[in-house]
């Protein structure tokens, strides 16, 4: 016959106690069950920009009525399948005007390189471009209250998927345009490319 050791005995007992109290609770309406709990939606995404007519902005048309846009971008300018353009509209204050300024990139579709990036600015009651740059790849963004231009860099071999580096260059609005604030470069060296 086994023998019984006293202090495995004590253990186990000690372990069935929490548990034979939780379950005689929960038996004894000590714990109501109702049903689920009430959930509610959080939504993380940023607030849309106020209701400003901006939201109104073809950036197609946009850039098809602009002199100051390349007649190559514009000849790119085509739907990449059904309706969608390869355009990236965002819409933010750079220049410190009370109506949002538009900030637009333009790709080329089977890659998705940028070819052309432009700022517009609500003067007189119309949009006006205020920066372009159509040396790709090319793609701006709003950084605060300034704008980002990153330009990847490509050394001979480099395929359109892995440049070597970048270079970001800050603007910062001045009176009547934008200017220079500050310059980086970035080298992303053989580990990146391999």
């Amino acid at each position: 016959m086994r023998r019984i050791n006293p202090a495995r005995c004590a253990f186990f007992a000690a372990a069935l106690v929490p548990l034979v109290l939780v379950t005689g609770c929960a038996e004894s309406g000590g714990v109501r069950v109702e049903g689920t709990a009430a959930t509610s939606a959080v939504n993380t995404s940023p607030p849309p920009p106020k209701a400003t007519g901006v939201d109104k902005i073809d950036p197609v048309t946009l850039l098809r009525k602009d002199p100051k846009v390349g007649a190559e971008i514009k000849s790119d300018l085509k739907p990449c399948g059904g309706d969608e353009y390869p355009i990236d509209t965002s819409y933010g204050n750079l220049t410190g005007n009370s109506v949002p300024d538009v900030v637009i990139n333009v790709s080329s579709c089977g890659d998705g390189v940028g070819l052309g990036s432009y700022v517009y600015r609500m003067e007189n009651g119309r949009y006006t471009d205020v920066f372009g740059d159509e040396q790709p790849p090319v793609y701006i963004d709003i950084d605060k209250s300034d704008l980002e231009l990153t330009r990847q860099v490509y050394s001979p071999g480099d395929s359109v998927c892995c440049p070597s580096g970048e270079d970001v260059i800050t603007y910062h609005w001045s009176g009547d345009r934008f200017t220079e604030t500050s310059r980086t470069h970035s080298d992303y060296g053989n580990k990146a490319n391999g």
